[in-house]
C-alpha cells in the first residue's frame, strides 16, 4: 500500500470518526482506492453505492479544506458515479 494511501485513510478517519451511513470509494489516480463505509475507513476496492475519483492533488486539497468538494465536482477535477444523495452527504461531512 502506498504512503499517498495511507494518508489519506489517516485523514479521513481524523475527518469522519465513526464512519458514514453509506459506502463510498474515492480513487486516487494510479495510487490506489479507499472505501469509506459504516465501519470506518480503509484501503481497498470495494464495491460501493458511490464511486469520486480525483488526482492525488485534487484529493489532498478536499481533505484541507482548500477545495470544496462541490466546486471540484463542478470544474471536473472530481467525477462522481453512483448515489449522488451519499456523495453529497459525504461532501457535508468532510467540510
Amino acid at each position: 500500500m502506498s504512503d499517498t494511501i495511507n494518508s489519506a485513510v489517516a485523514a479521513l478517519n481524523e475527518k469522519l470518526g465513526d464512519g458514514f451511513d453509506a459506502s463510498a470509494k474515492f480513487v486516487l489516480g494510479d495510487e490506489g482506492s479507499v472505501i469509506v463505509d459504516e465501519n470506518g475507513v480503509r484501503a481497498g476496492d470495494d464495491d460501493a453505492d458511490v464511486t469520486l475519483t480525483a488526482d492525488v492533488e485534487t484529493f489532498e486539497q478536499i481533505l484541507s479544506g482548500d477545495l470544496n468538494p462541490t466546486g471540484a465536482f463542478m470544474s471536473g477535477k472530481l467525477t462522481i458515479d453512483g448515489d449522488m444523495s451519499a456523495a453529497m452527504r459525504l461532501a457535508s461531512a468532510l467540510a
